[in-house]
């Protein structure tokens, strides 16, 4: 069960063992070392939902809401107090009313003081960290809207809505048959976006921005707005440059790296010292 699992939804790079592991841990639900007939069909069916598989692979890294329990396909996750992420949600009479930037200037409106933000910040980033390339592959996230993300009492980041993120090896097997014209036909869910090969009309394969980058150009505006004097240029200009990162950089993965631990170096020198973070 555990192996047709892994190779339908997550491909052939996920570290066997450990998904193993964690999947039976779950199945045991009255916890006496053994998994019975009914508890393997009752998380065979939990299984078949790909949102619960992802969010249990995240769990242990504090990343999605905690699997309460379940009967079959039914289950019940960890309350999260807070969400969306940031933003509000208009009457949709006034939202053809109200021009772009004033509402991307409300969205800020209602959020937490600034080093709290920061941690938030931290947990969206660490979470990039650890799907790319980590223990269960490599994910993308394919809307990295406000919406699909909360955080907790103690401001720690919950991705809210697993459904937004696909394997990779998924991503390029759908893309490698999809047909374009333009590069605008190669779109997978909201903002997973690769070019057009015009000569033989079909998608390339490469995401042209990786996770970070997507999950820069969310946090922008979040992160500017009330940052200290003091940090913001420095701030500013890291963010612009995790922003332009793309997804076909020969030096991808050193560079992914290198930006991801300047901006959390930075972060984490402004809220290690306060207890709001």
């Amino acid at each position: 069960m555990s192996l047709s699992v892994r190779q339908s939804k997550l491909g052939e790079d996920p570290n066997l063992a450990s998904l193993v592991s964690q999947i039976l841990s779950v199945a045991d639900g009255n916890r006496d070392g053994r998994v019975s007939l009914p508890e393997a069909r009752s998380t065979w069916a939990l299984l078949q939902m790909d949102e619960v598989l992802l969010g249990l692979l995240l769990q242990d890294r504090g990343h999605t809401p905690r699997l309460l329990g379940y009967c079959g396909d039914l289950y019940m996750t960890e309350r999260v107090p807070y969400g969306p992420l940031y933003g509000l949600s208009l009457p949709w009479p006034l939202v053809s009313w109200v021009p772009g930037g004033l509402q991307r200037a409300m969205d800020q409106w209602f959020t937490p003081s600034w080093p709290r933000k920061a941690k938030i910040s931290m947990g969206l980033l660490e979470l990039v960290e650890d799907i790319f390339h980590g223990t269960y592959g490599s994910f993308l996230i394919c809307d990295l809207a406000a919406a699909h993300f909360g955080y907790t009492d103690h401001h720690e980041l919950r991705l809210t809505n697993t459904r937004v993120m696909v394997p990779e090896d998924e991503f390029r097997r759908s893309m490698q048959v999809l047909k374009c014209e333009t590069d605008a036909d190669c779109v997978y869910g909201v903002d997973c976006h690769t070019s057009c090969d015009s000569t033989a009309r079909r998608c390339r394969v490469e995401p042209l921005q990786p996770n970070l980058a997507k999950a820069c150009g969310a946090l922008k505006d979040y992160l500017l707005r009330g940052a200290p004097s003091e940090l913001r240029e420095e701030l500013e200009q890291q963010l612009y440059s995790c922003m332009a990162l793309g997804g076909n950089a020969g030096q991808m993965n050193m560079e992914h790296s290198l930006i991801l631990n300047n901006l959390k170096a930075l972060l984490w020198r402004q809220i290690s010292h306060t207890k709001d973070s």
